[in-house]
């Protein structure tokens, strides 16, 4: 019989029983049981306490709006102790969202540059001790980033706060009339400086994750330094550079020393960045939080509660804008 027939007819090898992928994650050792409790129970426990903090949020915020006699979203005041009480949160919506937007506006920039230098055009010996010290700042407190804010940084806001009116005081938003630079605009500078270190930290961890190959390919192409880093590194790291850019807004948003050290809040929406006025969600409540009545102390949970929204709603776009970014390799993380 002919040697090539009988391995044509002969039977396929039996294939290996299927495993399910369910009973290979429940693994019989006691120690692997121990650990997928653990996870499970940790990530039960945190959905639990963000329900709780929800639920207490709303219940405390309910007994205050309940009382309120003004449009808690569009009124412009903030006076819990007249009767009858009439407070709103349009001035600290619009100031927290404001500095905040200012932070971002200088900070993301410049972090992603900071990191592409280290990563990509510093030496070794240089990028070194600048990431050390980087990673020094960001663990540096609020509270002295406020004191800094106050004692430096503010006395020396009037040459660019003249520079600005100036030259383009003409269009209002950046016109002053010269009384001390304790702004949104010096708000927002203190907070891009404080969030700086942040992003720069992550952003940098994403680009050195970037494949080697995806370099050296764009480089045998031909491609510039630069090149490679809009073809390759940038596609890349996009996902991780928006999530650490919604690290460093949670932290602007949230801010509470920093801003009440820095600002003279006057509870009213001025149209100059440069004229002392408005207020953030976070420093109002620990302005006012100390000396307010029971009431009072319902009134400003209640805007903690919207600040708690706008965080969760602005994680949730971040987690939407990443999810959309997938096709782009090695940045489904």
């Amino acid at each position: 019989m002919d040697t090539s027939t009988q391995i044509t007819d002969a039977p396929p090898p039996a294939q290996p029983p299927a495993v399910d992928k369910r009973a290979a994650r429940g693994a019989t050792r006691p120690g692997d049981r121990i650990f997928l409790g653990l996870s499970r129970g940790s990530g039960i426990l945190l959905l639990v306490i963000m329900a709780a903090i929800a639920a207490f949020l709303t219940y405390r915020a309910s007994l205050a709006i309940s009382k309120d006699e003004g449009n808690f979203l569009t009124t412009f005041e903030w006076n819990t102790n007249a009767v009858p009480p009439v407070f709103g949160i349009a001035v600290l919506a619009f100031g927290t969202v404001v500095s905040s937007i200012i932070a971002m506006v200088i900070a993301v920039p410049i972090a992603v540059a900071i990191a592409l230098f280290l990563t990509h055009y510093a030496p070794r010996r240089l990028s070194g001790p600048i990431a050390y010290v980087i990673d020094l700042l960001a663990a540096v407190p609020s509270i002295v980033y406020g004191l800094w804010g106050a004692l430096i940084l503010v006395p020396h806001m009037n040459g660019l706060f003249g520079w600005l009116n100036d030259y383009l005081g003409w269009t209002g938003v950046f016109s002053w009339e010269g009384g001390a630079p304790r702004s949104m605009l010096t708000v927002g500078i203190l907070l891009a400086i404080m969030i700086l270190p942040i992003i720069t930290n992550v952003s940098r961890e994403v680009f050195r994750q970037v494949p080697q190959m995806h370099e050296e390919a764009a480089l045998a192409l031909g491609a510039t330094r630069w090149e490679v880093i809009r073809m390759a590194v940038l596609p890349f790291g996009r996902s991780g550079v928006i999530s650490a850019s919604m690290l460093g807004l949670g932290r602007a948003l949230g801010e509470t020393m920093a801003v009440a050290t820095v600002l003279s809040p006057t509870f009213d929406i001025q149209a100059s960045l440069l004229d002392p006025g408005g207020g953030t969600f976070a420093q109002n409540i620990a302005s006012k939080f100390g000396e307010a009545s029971v009431f009072g102390q319902d009134a400003l949970i209640a805007s903690g509660l919207v600040l708690f929204v706008i965080t969760l709603l602005v994680n949730g776009a971040a987690r939407a804008i990443i999810a959309r970014r997938k096709e782009y390799s090695g940045a489904n993380a």
